[in-house]
């Protein structure tokens, strides 16, 4: 059985406790890191010397990085389903899980600070309207590349999909005001009617 480390609200959590979901693979979660603590021990720091959120093991391996437990989770128990053998094919969809870190994961984040969580230094009207035009813009980009497909890397749900839905499901169930994308909607209602994603991804947003 997997072990994963990590408070399900956080958006790096919930993408590896939804390809685990997805993969078919039973998995004991263990709270840590925000209201729980327990970043700070000799025995977290002996499993990832970042103290971050989330750690995965299996077997002997301890893996730390979200984008990198999904991938493992992907090639090793979902190969042919969320990881695609070609490699032409995969670095469609890794491109996407790439832009979820560099792009969407650090646009949404002021937002939800402000907003939702509230820490004074994001609570500034002017800091959360930045944010969410910053935000939009790369919404403008995920609804142009739904348009015409019904998953981020073509005809098939694949791990691309579970690292941006997991920043659209945080975008579009914040209370902010948003620029309607139909093909973000329909994509978001297909991916959240999974019961993998619907264990991994809780709702009110906190």
């Amino acid at each position: 059985m997997l072990t994963i480390w990590g408070r399900l609200s956080s958006i790096n959590v919930q993408k590896v406790v939804w390809a685990a979901g997805e993969a078919g693979q039973a998995f004991e979660r263990i709270d840590v890191g925000g209201p729980f603590g327990g970043l700070d021990t000799p025995e977290f720091a002996a499993m990832n010397p970042n103290r971050q959120i989330p750690v995965l093991r299996d077997g002997e391996l301890v893996l730390w990085e979200s984008s990198s437990i999904l991938r493992y989770l992907s090639a090793r128990y979902a190969a042919g389903v969320l990881w695609d053998e070609d490699p032409a094919r995969r670095a469609l969809a890794d491109r996407w899980v790439d832009w979820m870190q560099s792009e969407l994961q650090p646009a949404l984040a002021p937002v939800l600070w402000g907003v939702v969580r509230k820490v004074p230094a994001f609570t500034d009207p002017k800091a959360i309207a930045d944010g969410v035009a910053r935000a939009e813009a790369l919404m403008a980009i995920l609804e142009a590349q739904l348009a015409d497909r019904p998953f981020l890397a073509g005809e098939r749900f694949g791990m691309a999909d579970i690292a941006v839905g997991c920043g659209v499901h945080r975008w579009l169930n914040m209370p902010v005001e948003r620029i309607a994308r139909p093909a973000v909607q329909r994509w978001y209602e297909a991916l959240f009617a999974r019961p993998a994603a619907q264990a991994a991804l809780p709702l009110p947003i906190t």
